[in-house]
């Protein structure tokens, strides 16, 4: 099985363009240390916080539609609808996996997985 870099999303409202055109599909990669780091040293994140996530989005969004190129321009046009569909995406993406291992119940010798979440623990 590959390990899966990029995703597919489709944007519940779309960009509408200069020239009128909607797009809402599009794709967005995994983020890198660099994604997260680098616009840290940005002026616009240091004078607003918020400004992070457009700069974030527009490093991992690799395509929209028909775009040549997705820059924080575009991304500070999307309708918020679409900006949060966006981060949830990132964010379900990004997300470390809950480790999984295969156990055996010892009354039936049934072999299942058991996932592990050390940081939601219920207690």
């Amino acid at each position: 099985m590959a390990f899966q870099t990029e995703f597919n999303f489709v944007l519940p409202k779309g960009f509408i363009d200069q020239d009128g055109n909607l797009h809402r599909e599009g794709v967005m990669r995994l983020a890198t240390a660099a994604d997260e780091i680098l616009p840290m040293k940005d002026a616009r994140v240091q004078q607003n916080p918020g400004y992070l996530t457009i700069i974030l989005l527009s490093r991992v969004i690799v395509k929209l539609g028909d775009l040549r190129a997705i820059d924080t321009k575009t991304i500070e046009k999307l309708f918020t609808a679409d900006l949060a569909y966006l981060q949830d995406l990132y964010s379900r993406i990004n997300q470390m996996e809950v480790p999984s291992y295969d156990a055996v119940c010892p009354s039936c010798g049934k072999k299942f997985g058991v996932h592990v979440d050390f940081f939601h623990q219920e207690g």
